[in-house]
């Protein structure tokens, strides 16, 4: 008998073995209609959970926007010194009980910007209940006389406020003719003033200019010191700190006039 031949088994059924890869691709039945109703089914949820996050949403920003919840209850106010606070709020126009995301922090500051005193401010939300305005004064180093009235006058030649009787301490009685920003002339007296250390400046009683070339000073002692013009005030001002010491410790002889118009040759007479 030949082994090669067919057994009767096989003859009589003719069967083919299935291949591994057809089996891994059967399916069951009804697979794909359970993968299509899951779907809808997470559909259905994404939707319910849009329909119930909207509203919370909806709740958080009216309360943000316009609720009482977050709403202004104080308007701090740091860095006032001649002003008020009261005088800051009211420039600013913040209203209590206004919703702290309404607060127009710009237009505030604009309007405190303003008031003459004030030479910068920041306002600025405080979380949960308030509204922080910061200002920086200007800061007097003369006293002017225009139009029968006495300013106080900034480094930067700014009148920004009136005042009667004496000036504060370190402020200085300036004589020059039409007081006015940009003015030469007062801008070279006001750099010689903002020159002097705070203690030297305190000795000084007046302060005059002609022109820009020709600031003088007047101790309070009566010793005039010659300034010059704009230039070099800072030289000129050390020099002269240097000079003062040294007459107030008796190494130098008494001078009733002191020119620093030179800084590097300082003529005492």
């Amino acid at each position: 008998m030949s082994r090669a031949g067919s057994t009767t088994r096989d003859r009589t059924t003719g069967a083919v073995a299935p291949r591994p890869e057809a089996v891994r691709r059967e399916r069951p039945a009804g697979a794909g209609k359970r993968r299509r109703e899951r779907s809808r089914r997470q559909r259905r949820r994404s939707r319910l959970r849009a329909l119930l996050v909207l509203p919370v949403l909806a709740a958080v920003g009216w309360a943000l926007w316009a609720g009482p919840v977050l709403a202004v209850r104080t308007v701090q106010v740091d860095g006032a010194v001649s002003l008020t606070a009261d005088d800051v709020r009211a420039a600013a126009g913040v209203l209590t009980g206004t919703p702290l995301l309404r607060v127009d922090v710009e237009a505030a500051r604009t309007r405190v910007a303003r008031l003459p005193q004030v030479a910068s401010v920041e306002v600025t939300r405080g979380w949960p209940s308030s509204v922080v305005i910061t200002v920086t004064e200007r800061v007097p180093i003369a006293v002017v006389e225009a139009e029968g009235q006495r300013y106080l006058v900034d480094r930067e030649g700014v009148l920004f406020d009136t005042i009667t009787g004496d000036p504060p301490p370190g402020v200085v009685p300036l004589d020059v003719l039409r007081p006015a920003p940009g003015n030469r002339a007062l801008q070279a007296g006001l750099a010689a003033l903002a020159s002097l250390p705070g203690d030297v400046r305190s000795k000084v009683g007046a302060a005059r200019v002609t022109t820009g070339e020709d600031v003088s000073l007047t101790l309070t002692d009566g010793t005039t010191v010659l300034w010059g013009d704009g230039a070099d005030s800072t030289a000129k001002g050390s020099v002269l700190s240097a000079l003062l010491d040294q007459l107030a410790a008796g190494t130098l002889e008494p001078a009733t006039t002191i020119d620093v118009s030179a800084p590097d040759a300082v003529v005492l007479r």
